[in-house]
């Protein structure tokens, strides 16, 4: 059942599991896309990811995939909607598309983020989808119909071009048929 519930947040319904036979054994891993490998070592703590951060991790560390909590806003809201749960201990690896930008919100402090653009943050922060007001806003302004709000307390941590940025800047040079 664990392997149907990665599916949906774009990982393999399978797991590889390397072991190594001898000292002095390295295994090396690469991202997808260009961008950052972020290490983190897991003391207990828990952690939200976007749905494709995934790398890889020691045995101890344990995820799952975690639903935003309005289905509605979900469905609509694209990139937001399913999002990775990482816990337990030991050594973690994810993607991020881009490079990295950390904050750390106070109690209350919010921060408004294109969904995209959202790459990992503490449990303790809290996570709404946001409808953006006006005609003119979502018509010109570029970032779709819903934002993220972030709340505080705890750390987030952002990343610079997410892939469908990255696809939207490749398009042009893509030859067509047309």
């Amino acid at each position: 059942m664990k392997g149907i519930a990665r599916m949906f947040s774009g990982e393999s319904m399978f797991l590889n599991f390397y072991t190594a036979k001898t000292d002095n054994q390295e295994i090396v891993f690469a991202s997808s896309l260009p961008g950052t490998i972020k290490n983190i070592k897991m003391e207990g703590q828990t952690l939200i990811g976007q749905k494709s951060a995934y790398l890889a991790s020691e045995t101890g560390v344990e995820f799952q995939t975690v639903f935003t909590k309005k289905f509605s806003s979900g469905l609509l809201g694209g990139e937001g909607f399913i999002l990775q749960k990482f816990s337990g201990h030991g050594e973690l690896f994810l993607e991020a598309d881009g490079s990295l930008i950390e904050y750390n919100l106070r109690s209350g402090e919010t921060m408004l983020v294109d969904q995209g653009h959202v790459f990992l943050f503490e449990e303790s922060v809290r996570y709404e989808i946001e409808t953006i007001k006006g005609a003119k806003n979502i018509l010109f302004g570029g970032e779709g119909l819903f934002l993220v709000r972030l709340i505080g307390p705890g750390k987030i941590i952002l990343q610079s071009m997410p892939i469908s940025n990255l696809a939207a800047r490749i398009i042009p040079f893509v030859p067509s048929k047309g």
